[in-house]
């Protein structure tokens, strides 16, 4: 990858010196196999030994990878036809929405996700993953059409949250967070979400009142990212890995506390390693999914959705 993060680097560094080993080999015509093998195992253990063992603060980098897949990369791997509706029919499109129809394995779906950039040109045009209220508009606008035609509604999450800014406080964001949550509760028709990489604050919520969540295995789900909660509890940014570490914001947690209702494996290392063997995954937890909820009547996936809820957290007497 052309991007590699800090705790990466014994593993790149162990790349580097087996492929100098296998050139050295191919242009001298010495024979280093042994030398390679052992190197190449060596290699092994040392990615388990990373990958395995991840602190929260390095899934939190993993998850905001530049180069980690976003949800128009999955939508070309998951989904055939796709056809991409604009607008909220009250004030325009926003870009940090992505929101069409699709089928997926010829079933007629919905598909609607947060949509951030690669670059900075791109990431100026999707306002970095970050929607105004028009965003979430549009994702509802898109929602309700979505119960009309009897379609599975499919959100991924990818956000660090609603852009704070002063044209979105005017346009009414709050308000079309809470108007998401309202709504989303009373589908009756499936509903499923997948946080793919950083699912922050009201922004990520108001796709995520479905009957199923999954979250990757290093993506993260919380209300406010480890940088704001840092700086109300310690009135520092910079602590952030300290706030990472005391959230618990990863998938283990989150699986822990029923927030999520699985975790979807990652390739080792994260998603953009390999991303058709992640969308790989990320379709059989749809099957399985789709397949638990699509006997439901209506009636019975808003209870399910309702109970879903009801159930989080936990009180002390």
């Amino acid at each position: 990858m052309s991007q590699n993060l800090p705790f990466e680097k014994p593993v790149v560094e162990l790349q580097n010196k087996i492929n100098e080993l296998k050139n050295f080999t191919e242009n001298k015509d010495i024979n280093l196999e042994a030398e390679i093998q052992h190197l190449e195992e060596r290699l092994q253990e040392l990615e388990v030994q990373i990958y395995d063992e991840l602190s929260p603060w390095e899934r939190v980098q993993i998850a905001r990878h530049a180069e980690r897949p976003t949800t128009l990369d999955y939508i070309d791997y998951l989904f055939a036809d796709f056809l991409e509706l604009h607008g909220d029919r009250l004030y325009g499109d926003d870009e940090a929405i992505i929101s069409g129809i699709a089928t997926y394995k010829g079933r007629p779906v919905t598909v609607i996700g947060h949509q951030r950039g690669r670059n900075t040109k791109e990431n100026i045009r999707r306002n970095f993953g970050s929607p105004h209220p028009e965003g979430y508009r549009k994702a509802l606008r898109m929602m309700k059409q979505a119960e009309k035609f009897n379609r599975p509604i499919i959100c991924f999450i990818d956000t660090k949250g609603a852009f704070p800014g002063k044209a979105s406080e005017e346009r009414g964001i709050s308000e079309a967070i809470a108007r998401n949550l309202l709504e989303m509760a009373g589908f009756g028709v499936p509903s499923i979400g997948i946080v793919i990489g950083e699912g922050g604050s009201g922004g990520a919520l108001a796709l995520g009142v479905c009957n199923h969540m999954y979250m990757l295995a290093n993506a993260t789900y919380s209300v406010i990212s480890p940088e704001g909660a840092a700086t109300i509890l310690w009135k520092d940014a910079s602590e952030a890995q300290r706030a990472a570490e005391t959230m618990r914001i990863t998938a283990p947690d989150l699986e822990e506390f029923g927030i999520i209702d699985g975790i979807i494996p990652e390739v080792r290392g994260g998603a953009h390693y390999d991303i058709v063997k992640q969308a790989g995954f990320i379709e059989r937890t749809l099957d399985n999914s789709l397949a638990k909820l699509s006997h439901l009547s209506p009636e019975e996936l808003q209870h399910q959705r309702f109970e879903k809820f009801n159930k989080i957290g936990k009180t002390d007497e």
